[in-house]
């Protein structure tokens, strides 16, 4: 039987990174890994793909409205090969996953294929993809098993018209009408995808508002942003019913007042939101403690009930995106080499990937105002720079959130373009406690996006904006 330091189930941004740093560490590692490919949701089925299309989408539907007023004249009809766009997306998807195949060798990390299960606190048993089985022993064992997307208990999933993410992302038409159940970041992203490439889009949601875990300011812009798309929302209502009748989708909903409205479309994606996934794992036989909503319990140190394993990622509480769970990853590795890392999760980025893009990182106005905290507010709208209008790119803003008494940045909100890579610096300023007046004294270079930062930052500290 073969033994290890430590042994990883699952091979996402969680899993992998996790046994990439315990092999720095000096620790003998193993990688199990259900599926052929490694990467796990993220770069097989979610974060990688889903930019591929977001990226080629946004270049076509740049030709069809925006070329010719940049001067740029294209002969005869623009036209999208969806066929070839899906082929792109897959090649930028294999070409990330044997980027993990190459990390693992560098790193003398051993990966088998198969379904990992406990069969006690040390031992994994391993049902191999050729239909054999393995058994392994462990020392410490780190649980990066994902998630899967959520459903609703009435809806039957059949991959064909009424689908998830994952059959989103490799459609061979283009729907004519693709209804979205959930105005999150899953929904709204693909949404956007196929509303460029010419369907037409409605989005139903619970809440009365899309991205609700994001801020007011950054819902209310995007709303108003995918209007002006031509994308269609029912907020407020509650979907009790998804029928098809051959190439046609019923969804059936009431709205606020508990009137019953009628959606019929050619596809349904269901984005509802994602699952921790144990399937198969066997953690009862190891001892684990599951929550209420299937996730393995952990404590500070992401150690479950049972000392000698840890959980990461999806299956664990927390928000459920890839930077999380590699920062998770690198900690687990370095709590079991005896190191002190630490995860501050107030400064966990998170990012829609739509255009314009949203991103936010620290507390928004509601939680602020729930927890009782006084604050200041400024913001500064991105079509008053220069940048903005030379790209033509002038949708959003930038909002910066600080302590009325000490100037702290509390919470950093934006929406625009490359908002996505703008977050760092809030995030970078926020590690290091900077106060509003800090960010407002720094230099920012001329024209950029980035200067929104800064003059939301002197929007915060007594109105000073200067461009506004």
């Amino acid at each position: 039987m073969n033994t290890y330091d430590v042994a990883v189930i699952g091979s996402g941004p969680g899993g992998y990174v996790a046994a990439i740093r315990c092999a720095q560490l000096g620790m003998k590692t193993v990688l199990i890994e259900k599926y052929n490919s490694l990467g796990g949701t993220c770069l097989n089925v979610g974060c990688i793909p889903s930019k591929a299309l977001l990226d080629s989408s946004h270049h076509y539907e740049d030709a069809v409205k925006h070329f010719e007023e940049h001067g740029i004249e294209i002969p005869g009809e623009v036209k999208v090969n969806l066929e070839k766009m899906i082929g792109r997306k897959q090649a930028v998807v294999d070409q990330t996953v044997s980027g993990i195949d190459f990390l693992m060798n560098k790193n003398d990390i051993e990966v088998i294929h198969g379904v990992g299960s406990f069969k006690d606190a040390t031992h994994i048993e391993i049902n191999l993809t050729k239909g054999e089985t393995q058994t392994i022993e462990a020392k410490n064992i780190i649980v990066a098993t994902g998630s899967k997307p959520s459903s609703l208990p009435f809806i039957e999933i059949d991959k064909e018209r009424i689908i998830t993410s994952t059959e989103a992302l490799s459609l061979k038409e283009i729907p004519k009408h693709m209804i979205l159940i959930g105005g999150g970041v899953i929904g709204l992203e693909l949404g956007q995808v196929y509303k460029r490439l010419g369907a037409e889009v409605t989005v139903v949601e619970y809440m009365d508002r899309i991205i609700p875990t994001m801020d007011r300011a950054q819902s209310k812009e995007m709303l108003k942003v995918f209007k002006k798309q031509k994308m269609k929302f029912a907020l407020s209502h509650q979907v009790h019913d998804v029928k098809r009748n051959g190439d046609e989708v019923t969804v059936k909903a009431k709205d606020k007042k508990g009137n019953e409205v009628e959606f019929k479309g050619d596809y349904v994606l269901v984005a509802v939101g994602r699952k921790a996934y144990t399937d198969g794992l066997n953690a009862q036989a190891a001892g684990l403690q599951l929550d209420e909503r299937g996730r393995i319990e952990v404590n500070e140190y992401l150690q479950t009930n049972v000392t000698n394993i840890y959980a990461i990622g999806d299956v664990v509480k927390g928000a459920m995106l890839a930077h999380k769970a590699s920062e998770e990853g690198s900690f687990v590795a370095e709590v079991i080499a005896g190191q002190k890392p630490h995860i501050n999760y107030n400064l966990v980025p998170g990012v829609v990937y739509t255009w314009p893009e949203v991103a936010s990182v620290g507390k928004t106005e509601d939680e602020l105002k729930d927890a009782g905290v006084a604050y200041k507010s400024g913001s500064f709208p991105m079509r008053a720079l220069g940048r903005s209008r030379a790209s033509g790119d002038t949708d959003g803003f930038v909002k910066i959130l600080s302590d009325k008494e000490t100037d702290e940045v509390l919470g950093v909100h934006m929406v625009g373009a490359r908002v996505a890579d703008l977050i760092a610096e809030a995030v970078t300023a926020m590690e290091y406690r900077a106060s509003a007046e800090d960010i407002a004294r720094m230099s920012h270079a001329h024209p950029t996006y980035a200067e929104a930062v800064k003059e939301a930052a002197l929007a915060a500290t007594d109105d000073r904006a200067l461009h506004m």
